[in-house]
């Protein structure tokens, strides 16, 4: 019988090269099915919690293009499920298919072309519009104060202009849409990282997460999480690599630089890929690290936002005090997580979440000084915690954001080939052809 999981013919997962191993007990966690039937009621049953995830959302959401990724998605997964649980030779693959092209591909043009736009796509959008008339992709606070609504506001740092120039620029349609060069950049940057991490089913691997709702459904929608998310992933790659130091942190420091210029979300991997360099490369090339990311994120900064650098208080007002509540209109990032029960309860309510937002930063902070993570996955693994725990406490968050710990928990798994697998798959090579495939 084969083993299954990366390393395997036949399975959703191909060969690649053994990364370190899983940090801390997730690695008992991770059992992947064996066998071509159980590899298919495995993706059967993730598909079919997929369907079900975008059923809730087409009934349940009030906003209509949320409903309609829901409707397109349903079917999709329902499908690919269908396909997975009874097509055993192909059905993985076909499932993978299915899913990219109807909860991704599907909604993102038809969105696109015959839905208004979102209004995550219509702030990236004008922030570029504005870069290209004024030098500023945000609206001062004195016009915002006569803004009726939150969608004058820009949370976006600088760099996220970038998805909007197709836009500013004059291309029309789906061509130039802020959503369709998000899905562009987060495909390459995942094929680009899981090439980098060994395995050499990169495309397979990247449709597979692109397809699934944790990609799908925010890009759909024009949310600019899955590129920072990818970001994140490509620079853990890099530093998962045994080269010389300066051709592994230089890279990954340039691609994380770029996601802080982006979007906030990104700053937290900055310290806890810091501690990784230290911990591997040692404090000379930590610091080195950090100077390069931080270079790369303000020359983004100060190319994106000339204007803004002479106007701090609107970075400041549209990026910090809006994402925090902190305006007269209100971030529409209110999930009912606990930082955010604990913000609606007044203003001593609203300064003791910021305060728990701030301790638990430190917190991870500690953690990286007294236990750095040694590798890439203990990284990944630390990252996903601290974000989690953040995103749980900000006075202002969205369940959405929880995408970003289950995309690199996703990513361990995937990069992750266990050393018993590889062991029986080189067990099965030197089997002669017609018993190479086993039993089952």
């Amino acid at each position: 019988m084969t083993a299954a999981g990366p390393g395997v013919r036949g399975g959703i997962l191909r060969p690649g090269r053994i990364p370190p191993k899983l940090p801390g007990r997730l690695s008992q966690l991770v059992h992947l099915p064996v066998g071509p039937a159980a590899r298919s009621r495995w993706a059967a049953a993730w598909y079919g919690l997929f369907a079900v995830y975008a059923g809730i959302i087409a009934v349940v959401s009030a906003a209509s293009y949320e409903r309609t990724w829901g409707l397109w998605a349903v079917g999709a997964y329902a499908v690919a499920s269908l396909a997975a649980l009874l097509w055993r030779s192909h059905g993985t693959a076909a499932a993978i298919g299915v899913s990219f092209a109807g909860a991704l591909i599907g909604p993102l043009v038809w969105l696109s072309a015959k839905a208004p736009p979102t209004p995550d796509v219509l702030v990236v959008a004008r922030s570029a519009t504005l870069l290209l008339r004024h030098g500023n992709p945000y609206i001062s606070p004195e016009q915002l104060a006569h803004l009726p609504g939150h969608l004058g506001y820009n949370p976006y740092l600088p760099a996220m202009v970038l998805f909007g120039m197709p836009r500013a620029l004059g291309l029309s349609g789906w061509v130039g849409d802020p959503r369709v060069w998000l899905a562009v950049a987060t495909l390459v940057l995942l094929i680009l990282a899981f090439r980098i991490a060994g395995r050499r089913d990169a495309v397979r691997c990247s449709v597979l997460g692109m397809g699934s709702p944790i990609v799908a459904f925010p890009l759909a929608l024009g949310i600019t999480d899955p590129p920072i998310l990818a970001l994140a992933c490509f620079a853990l790659a890099l530093l998962s690599r045994s080269m010389r130091p300066l051709s592994t942190w230089l890279p990954a420091a340039i691609a994380i630089g770029f996601g802080c210029a982006m979007k906030f979300t990104a700053w937290p991997a900055l310290p806890v890929l810091v501690a990784l360099v230290a911990t591997r490369d040692g404090a000379r090339a930590a610091v080195k690290f950090t100077a390069a990311a931080v270079g790369t994120m303000a020359a983004l900064v100060a190319a994106c936002a000339p204007a803004a650098l002479s106007k701090p208080g609107t970075l400041f007002q549209n990026t910090v005090l809006f994402p925090l509540a902190l305006t007269h209109a209100q971030t529409p990032a209110a999930s009912p997580l606990p930082g955010h029960l604990l913000a609606n309860t007044g203003h001593a309510g609203h300064l003791a979440a910021v305060g728990l937002l701030v301790a638990a930063g430190l917190a991870v902070t500690v953690s990286l000084v007294i236990r750095p993570p040694k590798d890439a996955p203990a990284a990944a693994l630390r990252l996903a915690i601290g974000l989690a725990a953040l995103f749980a406490l900000s006075p202002a968050a969205r369940f959405g954001y929880f995408a970003y710990p289950a995309g690199l928990l996703g990513w361990i798994v995937l990069t992750r080939v266990p050393p018993e697998a590889d062991s029986q798959d080189m067990d099965r090579d030197r089997l002669p052809a017609d018993h190479a495939e086993g039993p089952g």
